[in-house]
C-alpha cells in the first residue's frame, strides 16, 4: 500500500482517528439533513430563507471568532482541544434532540442551537484540519487531507439517506439523538491515540499581534490570496447545497424526506470520487483548482435545466466531484504552502472565508429561491464557479505566465517560475 491512495492508513494513529471520524461524520450528516427538513417543512411553510438564516447562524461564528480560533489551534494541544469541542457538539445535538422529541421545538430554538454549534465549530474546525499533520507528518499530509475528505463524503452518502428514512419512520428528533451518541466514537478514538507517536509542531508564541501576523503573512502571498478568493466565491454562493437540494426536492419535484435524503447521498457519490482522485495525487496544484472551479460552475448550470428528478441527481454528481476536488486541493495547497507555525491561523482564515461567507450567501440564495424559484438559485451557484475559475485564470496568467497549446488533440499547459 506504500505510495498508494490509502497510504496514510498504515499509521496507527491515523487509522484510529479515521475509524472514529467516519462514525461521527455519518451522525453529522444525519443531523444536517434532519435540521434542514425540520425548518423547511415542519417549522415553516417551505421557507427557503429560513433555512438560509439557520445556515448563516451555524457558519457565521467561523468569521466572528477568527481573532482567537486560529491562534488557539496554533497555541494549545490540539488533541485536548478537539476532545473539548467534540464533547460540546455532542451535548448540543442531545439538547436539540430532546426539545424536538418532546414536541416543544420552535424555530428560534433551532436558530439558537445552530449558533451555539457554530461557536464550538469555530474552534473545532482549524484544530481538526491542522491536527491531521500531527497524525501523519509532512510526507503524507496531502494524502491524509484527501482521505479525511473521502471519509466525510462517504458519510455524506450514507447519513442523509438514513436520516430520510428515520425522519419518515420515527421523526427528526431521534436523528439528533443518534448524532449525539455518534460523538462517543470520535472521543474514544482521540483517547486511544499514541501520543508519543504524534508529529508535534512548534507552538505559536503568545504575542499581541498573532492574528495580524497571520493576515500579513497571507497578504504577501499571491498564491494564497488567489486560493482564498476562489474559496470565498464558491463557499459564499456555491456551497449552499441544503438550500439548493431541499428547494428543488420540495418545490420542483414534490418529493418526501426519503427522496430528499437520497439526492444528498447521490451528490456525495460524486464527492467521494473527487476525494479519492485527490488522494492519488502526491502534490496539489492551483491549475487543478482552476479546472475544478470551472467544472463546478458547469455542473450547476446543468442542474438548473434538468427536467426530471433522476437527471437532476446525475447533475448533482458532477457538482459533487468538482466541489470535492476543489475543496480538497485548496486545503492541501494552503497547508503545504504555509509554514507549520502559521498553519492554524492561516487555516482559520481559510475556514472563516469558506464558511463565514455563508451568512452572506445562504440568506441571499434562499431569497432567490423564494422569489424567483429554485432553478434561478442554481444559477447563482453556477456564477460562483465561473467567477472562481476567472480568479484562478488571472493568477496563472499573471504570476505563473501560463501558456497553452494543442498537442495531438490535447490541451497542454506550460508555466514559468516556481
Amino acid at each position: 500500500m506504500s505510495g498508494g491512495t490509502f497510504r496514510s492508513l498504515q499509521g496507527h494513529n491515523y487509522r484510529i482517528w479515521a475509524g472514529g471520524a467516519i462514525v461521527s461524520n455519518v451522525g453529522t450528516w444525519m443531523q444536517r439533513t434532519a435540521q434542514d427538513w425540520l425548518v423547511l417543512t415542519e417549522l415553516t411553510h417551505k421557507n427557503a430563507t429560513a433555512v438560509g438564516v439557520v445556515m448563516a447562524l451555524q457558519f457565521g461564528p467561523q468569521l466572528l471568532m477568527l481573532p482567537v480560533s486560529g491562534f488557539v489551534a496554533d497555541r494549545f494541544d490540539r488533541r485536548r482541544l478537539l476532545m473539548a469541542t467534540q464533547a460540546a457538539m455532542g451535548l448540543l445535538a442531545l439538547g436539540l434532540g430532546i426539545v424536538t422529541v418532546t414536541g416543544v421545538v420552535r424555530l428560534w430554538q433551532v436558530d439558537l442551537f445552530a449558533f451555539l454549534l457554530g461557536c464550538v465549530a469555530a474552534f473545532d474546525a482549524p484544530a481538526r484540519q491542522t491536527f491531521v499533520g500531527e497524525l501523519v507528518g509532512e510526507a503524507d499530509l496531502a494524502n491524509a487531507v484527501a482521505l479525511n475528505s473521502t471519509s466525510f463524503n462517504a458519510a455524506r452518502m450514507v447519513g442523509p439517506a438514513i436520516a430520510g428514512v428515520l425522519i419518515a419512520v420515527v421523526g427528526t428528533g431521534w436523528v439528533f439523538l443518534i448524532n449525539a451518541a455518534s460523538f462517543v466514537a470520535v472521543l474514544g478514538s482521540l483517547m486511544m491515540l499514541r501520543t508519543s507517536e504524534l508529529h508535534r509542531k512548534d507552538r505559536a508564541e503568545r504575542t499581541p499581534g498573532g492574528l495580524a501576523e497571520g493576515f500579513r503573512y497571507v497578504s504577501k502571498r499571491p498564491d494564497l490570496l488567489a486560493v482564498l478568493l476562489m474559496l470565498f466565491l464558491i463557499g459564499t454562493f456555491g456551497v449552499n447545497f441544503p438550500i439548493y437540494i431541499s428547494t428543488m426536492s420540495v418545490k420542483v419535484f414534490h418529493t418526501g424526506a426519503d427522496r430528499y435524503g437520497f439526492l444528498t447521498s447521490i451528490m456525495a457519490v460524486g464527492s467521494v470520487a473527487g476525494a479519492l482522485l485527490s488522494a492519488r495525487r502526491t502534490k496539489p496544484h492551483i491549475t487543478l483548482l482552476f479546472a475544478a472551479a470551472a467544472m463546478f460552475g458547469f455542473g450547476f448550470a446543468l442542474a438548473a435545466v434538468m427536467p426530471t428528478y433522476v437527471l437532476f441527481g446525475l447533475a448533482l454528481m458532477v457538482i459533487g466531484v468538482s466541489a470535492q476536488t476543489f475543496t480538497t486541493t485548496a486545503i492541501s495547497t494552503v497547508q503545504l504552502a504555509t509554514e507549520p507555525a502559521m498553519r492554524g491561523r492561516v487555516m482559520a482564515i481559510l475556514l472563516a472565508i469558506t464558511l463565514g461567507g455563508t451568512p452572506i450567501g445562504a440568506p441571499l440564495v434562499g431569497w432567490v429561491a423564494d422569489a424567483f424559484g429554485p432553478r434561478s438559485a442554481l444559477l447563482v451557484g453556477a456564477g460562483s464557479g465561473f467567477g472562481a475559475a476567472l480568479v484562478g485564470f488571472y493568477y496563472l496568467r499573471t504570476y505563473r505566465r501560463m501558456r497553452w497549446r494543442i498537442v495531438s488533440g490535447r490541451l497542454c499547459f506550460s508555466f514559468d517560475g516556481a
